[in-house]
């Protein structure tokens, strides 16, 4: 699986900004995908997951309502919309993908086989 993450940039406090994570060489339908960032010190951390079927998306707290995923299976790609974004959303952000992801575990990074390059959102005015 060959994971493509791209969007990110530097965008102001408050603004939006849409993040895409393209997948190559796998039957996309089949995968979970999961979104992590991760800041300068710190671990990576969980952001957002969804499943094959696209319902029912997990979010970390810190991100839960402004923060949406979502997938286009025609498109092989997975969405993360940040909305009301703060200067504490600075970070790489990186999109995973597991074909065999056992649900409550979808905030770990270790439930995921695959991996992007990162994309790096930056917040500040």
């Amino acid at each position: 699986v060959q994971l493509q993450a791209s969007g990110g940039g530097l965008v102001q406090p408050g603004g939006s900004l849409k993040l895409s994570c393209t997948a190559s060489g796998v039957t996309f339908s089949g995968l979970s995908i999961g979104w992590f960032r991760q800041a300068p010190g710190n671990e990576r951390e969980f952001v957002a997951g969804v499943r094959r079927g696209g319902e029912a998306p997990r979010y970390a707290d810190s991100v839960r309502g402004r923060f949406t995923i979502s997938r286009d299976n025609a498109k092989n790609t997975v969405y993360l919309q940040l909305n009301g974004v703060k200067p504490e959303d600075t970070a790489v952000y990186y999109c995973a993908a597991s074909k065999s992801l056992i649900w409550p575990a979808a905030g770990a990074p270790t439930s995921y086989s695959s991996w992007g390059q990162g994309t790096l959102v930056t917040v500040s005015s």
